[in-house]
């Protein structure tokens, strides 16, 4: 049986292997692009982001209107270094740590939004621990240096 498993294993990872980078590629510009495109809907509605920051969200610790230029400018900043592949580990991990901020701070989110910050948390997971990939400018200056 524990040879028959290796054997499965074995074709498994050959055959999934060249995927990887594929995931992760899609992983970074997947949180990326919902990441950026929540930056450009309250910079679209600033009026609106800032009542939301005052009296909707309950940002602990920040004072509302500082989490509300921190907050926006997260979600159209670190989106970038995800894309390009630059700095990719911690732009990840300040996103994660964004996204948990997002579902404490409103807890509306849980209803609707909750598995969707969950799946997101878990990409920004995995582009942590395994890297950006091989496309990402990360890649590039390790190779330089």
């Amino acid at each position: 049986m524990l040879s028959l498993i290796t054997k499965l294993d074995n074709i498994f990872e050959s055959a999934l292997k060249p995927l990887a980078p594929a995931l992760l590629l899609i992983s970074r510009l997947w949180v990326a692009w919902v990441f950026f495109r929540a930056g450009q809907t309250k910079i679209a509605s600033w009026d609106s982001t800032l009542y939301l920051f005052e009296y909707e969200y309950q940002v602990p610790v920040l004072p509302w209107e500082m989490a509300a230029y921190l907050g926006t400018a997260a979600e159209l900043i670190l989106p970038v270094f995800l894309v390009l592949g630059l700095l990719t580990r911690p732009a990840a991990l300040a996103l994660f740590v964004f996204n948990i901020v997002a579902v404490v701070s409103y807890p509306a989110l849980w209803d609707k939004g909750f598995f969707d910050h969950q799946m997101w948390g878990v990409m920004m997971l995995v582009t942590m621990i395994w890297g950006p990939g091989l496309l990402a400018v990360d890649n590039k200056l390790k190779q330089r240096g």
